[in-house]
Order: structure tokens, then C-alpha cells, then sequence
């Protein structure tokens, strides 16, 4: 028996019970985790302070480290998440469809648990809280699987997670944390079919092809975030300089940050030069195409990788494009079906852009950091689904539910 069969059979025993527990229970224990990490503050801090120590002395990049910090400003968030949750509509057991059969049976479709759902995640320990509270709101049981990079820090959230529903008599085996990081636990839970109903990965690019690749129970991809800002012919110059340098610098490490800027031909002789002045301030390093580095001071030649890449740091490529229509073709090319934004004046163009880019988030004249699922009032969230069957983009509660059909009769039969 490996140790996520071990891991499996206790959470099947525990979805079972979680299908029994009604609403008013479910929405208190949720206050009690969101009270418990306010609680233990100061030992998740001081567990998050060892992770942090280790990434550095692993020559962890900067924006990569600032997602792994906790302060007290995330662990409020954190738990902020987790009362909001608590406060949502009820995802389980709501009727979606109903109708009077011909032969005079009642079908309804009603909203049920997916049952146990395995969460593979990197770097950012915010998301033990987020993922454990929607799957737990959502009815599911939840094994959880975070990096080495963060395991003393999501330890230590799991630990008062459980303290809290041991206090309100709740099955504590409902969250549970692989604690042994090791990459052959991640292979285990991929094939592990007869405990798991469902797989949401959430990290860089390798570990999400990982998953999508080796996993036989069902998958969720939430992808990476090759994102693009195009500024068009007509714009709002504060607009773009304000969007251009919050989606870019506000949290380069994020997956809705901005990777590529594409201006249009007849106006980045103009606004390119004010766009850098703004992003040196930020120290970022432009790539650029072989026209708009012409007009840049400091920019180095782009190659053809970098428009494929999710830099996650403070570096931005930069292309002049000819029109519209050459912007959305380079973004349905080169994105990864996430967040696009363009900033322009024209109705006609803002609409083309938004009914054509293929991705989960379109944006008019505002970042694509909004992408995110406190921002998109679900809470907190499960992670941004690129894909598009089941869900896309910000995912809640809702989304990582399914479906049962009931049919009652009256002596029926066909």
C-alpha cells in the first residue's frame, strides 16, 4: 500500500460523512479555520520564515519568494477568504433542472460533491487555506499536495485547519496534506483513480504538463499565465501607462501578470518611450521586436522564445503589430487561454477584441490582474481553469461541484 492509497482510503471514509453534514455546521466550521489561522498566526509565520530562509539560500528568484511569504496581511487575507466562503450560497443539493417526464416521473438535476478532489500546487501556501475551505464549502474531501518550497508553512495552516474541525466534531481526515514531497507522491496521486474523482494542478508550466500528460483520473488544467496587453490606435495614454505598469509590476510572479506588451504601428514611437521611463522605475527588462527597440533605450533584441514565455519576473516583451487583427492572431497564437486585456477608444475594436481572443478573462481598458477570484466575488478560489469544459476561468465552490439526476416515480416502468 503506498502512502497516498493510505491517504485515499481516509478520505473516502470522510467524504462519506461530509455528504451527512448540513449547511449551518459546514458554514460554522469554516468561521472556526478562518478564526484558528488568526489564532495561530504567529506559529505559520514563524514556520513560513523557515521556507522562505530555504528558498533564499536555494537562489530562488525574488518574484517567486514574494509568493511564498506569508505576513500578517496575507494570513488576514487568508482568513478573510475563508469567512466569505463560509457566507456563500450553499453549492450542494441546489435543484439546476426540473421537469414533468411523459410518462409522469419528476426529473430534477441537482448540484452534488464531486466526492474526493486532490489539489497539486507549488510555492504559494495561501493556497492550502483557499483550496481546503472551497473544497471543504463544496462538499469534497481534499487531499492536498504542495511543494517542499512551502511544506513547513502549509504544516502549519493544515494543523489549524484541523484543530478546527476536530473542536466542532467534523472528521479531520476531510483535509489532509502529503507531507512527504517527494516527486513519486505526485505520480501516486495522478494515477490514484479508485481514491480521487478529481485533479486540479496549479504551478509553472512543467508541473501542469506533468499532470495533464501522467494523470489517468480527471483533470482540471488551471494554466499558466503568458498574458498580453495591446495598446491600440486610439487610447487613453493614462490608461495605458497605469495598466501597462500595474499588470506588469504590481506582482510580476503572478499567473495574471502581463508577459507581452503589443502596441499598435501607428503609435508606439510615441507611447513606448513613456511606457519604459514608468517601467525602469521598476527596474524591468524589455524584450523587444526589431521595430520597438529601436525606440527604446535600454530594451535588448526579443527572440522568438520570448513571446512564448511566462517570465514571472520583472521582464516584459514587447511587439509592434499592424492592427488589430495582427494583435489577436499573435495573442490566439502565443497565450495560454487566460487574461487579455487591450486599451482603446474604439467601441467597434474593444468588441472585436473581446468576441475574438480566445481565453477564460477578456479585458476592456483595465489590468488583467483582476483575474482572481476574490475580484470576481466567488471568494476565495480554486485556481483559473484555461480549459473549457467543466470550468473556466476563476474557479469556486460551484465550479469544482457536479451533477446527479433524481427521478421520482409512481410505479413506472418502460
Amino acid at each position: 500500500m503506498t502512502y497516498i492509497d493510505r491517504l485515499g482510503i481516509k478520505a473516502l471514509k470522510a467524504k462519506e460523512q461530509l455528504i451527512q453534514i448540513d449547511t449551518e455546521k459546514k458554514n460554522a466550521a469554516l468561521r472556526l479555520m478562518a478564526k484558528n489561522l488568526l489564532k495561530h498566526k504567529e506559529a505559520i509565520k514563524k514556520a513560513n520564515t523557515d521556507d522562505v530562509i530555504n528558498a533564499k539560500e536555494k537562489g530562488t528568484k525574488e518574484a517567486l519568494i514574494d509568493r511564498l511569504i506569508l505576513n500578517d496581511a496575507r494570513i488576514e487575507s487568508m482568513a478573510k477568504g475563508l469567512m466569505e466562503i463560509s457566507q456563500f450560497p450553499e453549492p450542494i443539493g441546489n435543484v439546476l433542472y426540473e421537469r414533468v417526464l411523459p410518462k409522469g416521473m419528476k426529473l430534477k438535476k441537482i448540484s452534488a460533491p464531486m466526492g474526493v478532489i486532490g489539489i497539486i500546487y507549488e510555492s504559494r501556501p495561501n493556497v492550502t487555506a483557499d483550496a481546503a475551505a472551497l473544497c471543504f464549502k463544496a462538499g469534497s474531501a481534499v487531499i492536498l499536495r504542495g511543494g517542499s518550497e512551502a511544506i513547513n508553512s502549509n504544516k502549519a495552516i493544515v494543523a489549524a485547519l484541523k484543530d478546527a474541525l476536530e473542536e466542532i466534531g467534523i472528521n479531520k481526515d476531510s483535509i489532509q496534506l502529503v507531507e512527504d514531497t517527494r516527486r513519486d507522491t505526485a505520480t501516486q496521486m495522478m494515477k490514484a483513480d479508485n481514491y480521487i474523482d478529481l485533479l486540479i494542478p496549479r504551478g509553472g508550466a512543467g508541473l501542469i504538463a506533468s499532470v495533464i500528460q501522467n494523470a489517468t483520473v480527471p483533470v482540471i488544467e488551471t494554466g499558466t499565465g503568458n498574458c498580453h496587453l495591446y495598446i491600440d490606435s486610439i487610447f487613453n495614454e493614462k490608461f495605458a501607462l497605469d495598466i501597462t505598469v500595474n499588470a506588469k509590476c504590481s506582482r510580476p510572479g503572478v499567473c495574471n501578470a502581463i508577459e507581452t506588451l503589443l502596441v499598435h504601428k501607428d503609435v508606439y514611437k510615441d507611447i513606448l518611450p513613456k511606457i519604459e521611463e514608468e517601467l525602469s522605475k521598476y527596474k524591468v527588462q524589455l524584450r523587444a521586436c526589431e521595430q520597438s527597440v529601436k525606440v527604446l533605450k535600454n530594451a535588448i533584441p526579443a527572440t522568438e522564445a520570448d513571446w512564448s514565455e511566462e517570465f514571472l519576473d520583472y521582464i516584459l516583451a514587447v511587439k509592434v503589430v499592424n492592427d488589430i487583427e495582427e494583435a489577436i492572431e499573435h495573442i490566439n497564437r502565443y497565450g495560454t487561454k487566460h487574461s487579455e486585456a487591450i486599451v482603446s477608444d474604439i467601441e467597434e475594436n474593444r468588441n472585436k477584441f473581446t468576441k475574438n481572443v480566445d481565453a477564460a478573462c477578456v479585458y476592456a481598458n483595465t489590468s488583467t490582474r483582476f483575474t482572481d477570484g476574490g475580484e470576481f466575488g466567488l471568494g476565495a478560489e480554486m485556481g483559473i481553469s484555461t480549459q473549457k469544459l467543466h470550468a473556466r476561468g476563476p474557479m469556486g465552490a460551484n465550479e469544482i461541484t457536479t451533477y446527479k439526476y433524481i427521478v421520482e416515480g409512481n410505479g413506472q416502468v418502460r
